[in-house]
């Protein structure tokens, strides 16, 4: 069994303590970390690497996106792609010694207006999500996981209003379909939601709240899918909502799970 873990950081150099901290406290044997904000050479690897964190793959970018996969396990760099050709940083894939390949994704998060005619960023969103379909309909993906930061909450309860919500970049219907038809080409498992299939689930807060906790007006942007072929093995899913008020915390918390297969 190894255990699995997302997190979008929101920069890796101003919070290395905090993934030191969930590192030392949770042992994950795999963490995946999203929006990196940092060139590759600059990312604090050496602190990973005395808490067992022996193998890195990373892509980085000066400032903005960049995604890292740490692992106590041995792994091998699998690759990236520039989904939709923005020359963004946002993917990088890891293959586990028994085949499994791990897709580290974060997803454009779109902008504030959920029109492609007047918001540029929006569009780029709707590209990506496109282009991953495409992906997996030319190459469909066998033995994987795909986590990450995918900026959409696809069901009513993973936001704390659909009905407010509805109009709202990350819970647009048009996001929603985007995004599963990119599952579906994939066949890739919602694990969480195997797990959890009912109540309200968010792993993201605004810093815009007074009080996040009390105000509660979560989404579940961050995500851990499986192909259906591996789907059966993952369980023991969770998210860590009190990361979330650490200090200097990222808005995203870690979301985990387990999967029994054979490393």
């Amino acid at each position: 069994m190894f255990t699995i873990a997302t997190w979008n950081i929101n920069s890796v150099r101003l919070r290395a303590g905090l993934v030191t901290r969930l590192l030392g406290e949770e042992a994950p044997d795999i963490l995946c970390l999203q929006e990196c904000k940092s060139p590759v050479e600059k990312m604090p690897f050496e602190l990973f690497h005395e808490l067992g964190y022996r193998w890195i793959v990373a892509r980085g970018q000066r400032g903005y996106n960049g995604v890292a996969i740490l692992s106590r396990l041995p792994i091998t760099d699998a690759g990236d792609r520039d989904h939709a050709g923005l020359g963004h940083a946002r993917h990088v894939a890891a293959r586990l010694e028994n085949g499994v390949t791990i897709h580290n994704v974060y997803v454009p998060a779109g902008g504030d207006t959920p029109d492609r005619e007047v918001n540029v960023k929006f569009g780029q969103k709707l590209d990506y999500l496109t282009d991953m379909r495409d992906s997996f309909h030319a190459e469909k993906p066998e033995r994987s996981i795909l986590v990450g930061d995918l900026n959409i909450a696809p069901l009513e309860d993973d936001v704390w209003s659909h009905k407010a919500m509805q109009k709202i970049v990350s819970h647009t219907p048009i996001e929603i379909d985007h995004l599963s038809e990119a599952q579906d080409a994939g066949a890739w498992v919602d694990v969480t939601r195997k797990d959890i299939p009912e109540g309200k689930l968010y792993s993201w807060w605004s810093y815009r709240a007074r009080d996040w906790d009390a105000a509660d007006k979560g989404r579940r942007l961050d995500h851990i899918w499986a192909t259906s072929d591996i789907a059966p093995a993952g369980h023991a899913s969770r998210i860590l909502r009190p990361v979330r008020g650490w200090e200097q915390p990222s808005d995203h918390v870690p979301v985990f799970a387990c999967f029994d297969l054979r490393v």
